[in-house]
């Protein structure tokens, strides 16, 4: 496992970076992520624009105005942040670097490449404004397309996702939240995807309206892209090892390499017991009180399948969750799970690029517009409600069922697309 970027770079060049202990592995995967989708809604705006689907909007600037005082104050308030905060992070003693988090959060920076880079910030910006500067300012009128919007709305979908991610989050996991909620709100861990879908989703739909963008063409040009960025995001999920995985694999057990090895029903409860302090704890939060209680299930790989995809214990993941790797010098993260779980961000991120890959293909022939959409909302329903039968959540008492969260956005996320795409393709019969 890679919990950042410095043991990836240190296990596979040999280069020793105390300064990319700061770019996490998860974050790292999910700025790809957004990468990525940017570049497919770019693509699908552009096709309909070319078809005639979506337009553009004038809008009046003011141009060879100079350099206003809000300007130069705030590119250097930005370099100042930028200089200060990241890049003193990586100029930072090793001792300092060692926690990127709480280094982000503390007092603690580099205050002369800070200034410095205020500075530059500044001037850089005068210098543009400058240069562009007219004797009488004047306004023009120009067109701006829904695909020159794009670096907007992929601000949008970042701070309201990464917001409703958090939120819902702590709603699924209230105990922990009450407990520290300072903790729970800063840490980067800790992030749940329906709640960043539906908080990024009504933000994107507020911008649409706001600038006249048909909303049902953009949903159908971001569905691919959404498929796309979760694919990617749940590398990052497996890469750090987050926690994000699946239940204990009670066919193996850990071996002291970290590998998964092969077990049968009296060793993989001698592992439960030797280690149940570990379990019972972990586990409290969805109702466990004895060993005999730990969500398992029993799975060997075929022969012509690593056992890593089946049973994966998580070496230096991210979290620290498991118990002490035997022989491990680490100074943060020396941990691995005392049974392998199903790794199922692994499996999300295939099946997601699957159907990434048929969505790209049929995207011409589900011409109804908000189709696309509603074939995203079904096959991403079906495909969390199913994975989420091995993975760990807090469940809900209705009664005679318990359902997780995930378990119920998705089933109605599966209903809303089916609802949504007869209804859209009635609506276009009706008006053929």
């Amino acid at each position: 496992m890679y919990p950042n970027l410095y043991y990836a770079f240190k296990d596979i060049f040999g280069l020793n970076l105390p300064g990319l202990r700061f770019v996490n592995s998860f974050g790292f995967f999910v700025a790809l992520a957004f990468l990525a989708a940017a570049w497919v809604l770019t693509q699908e705006l552009k096709r309909k624009e070319r078809a005639g689907l979506l337009t553009g909007k004038e809008v009046k600037i003011t141009v060879g105005k100079s350099a206003s005082l809000a300007e130069l104050l705030l590119n250097f308030i930005l370099g100042f942040i930028l200089g200060y905060k990241i890049i003193g992070l990586f100029l930072a003693d090793n001792e300092q670097s060692a926690d990127p988090q709480a280094f982000i959060f503390s007092g603690e920076g580099n205050l002369p490449v800070g200034l410095a880079l205020g500075i530059l910030f500044a001037g850089l910006k005068w210098w543009e404004k400058n240069k562009q500067k007219l004797e009488k300012p004047e306004e023009r009128t120009i067109r701006i397309w829904p695909h020159d919007r794009v670096g907007d709305l992929v601000i949008y979908a970042a701070f309201f996702g990464f917001l409703g991610a958090k939120i819902f989050h702590n709603l699924e996991n209230w105990n922990d939240f009450v407990k520290n909620p300072i903790e729970a709100l800063l840490s980067f861990s800790g992030l749940t995807f329906y709640g960043g879908l539906i908080c990024a989703a009504a933000a994107i739909y507020y911008y649409a309206k706001k600038h006249n963008i048909g909303f049902k063409h953009l949903a159908d040009a971001a569905a691919p892209g959404l498929l796309l960025a979760y694919a990617v995001g749940r590398i990052g999920c497996q890469v750090a090892g987050d926690g994000d995985w699946g239940i204990l694999n009670s066919a193996y057990v850990t071996g002291p390499d970290s590998k998964a090895v092969l077990a049968d029903t009296s060793t993989f409860k001698q592992a439960l017991e030797s280690n149940s302090n570990f379990y019972l704890k972990t586990f409290k939060s969805v109702g466990v009180t004895s060993i005999d209680q730990v969500p398992h299930t029993s799975a060997v790989a075929p022969s012509w399948l690593p056992d890593w995809m089946v049973a994966y214990s998580y070496p230096h993941n991210v979290i620290n969750e498991g118990v002490t790797i035997p022989g491990c010098v680490d100074e943060q993260y020396c941990s691995h799970l005392p049974v392998p779980v199903f790794p199922t961000p692994f499996y999300e991120t295939v099946v997601c690029l699957i159907f990434f890959f048929l969505l790209w293909a049929f995207r011409k022939r589900l011409s109804a517009p908000g189709s696309m959409f509603a074939v995203y909302l079904i096959v991403n329903g079906i495909e969390r409600f199913l994975v989420e039968k091995i993975r760990v959540n807090t469940k809900y008492d209705f009664g005679w069922i318990h359902p997780t969260q995930a378990e119920l956005i998705s089933t109605g996320l599966v209903i809303a697309g089916l609802a949504l795409y007869f209804y859209v393709n009635r609506k276009k019969k009706a008006t053929a």
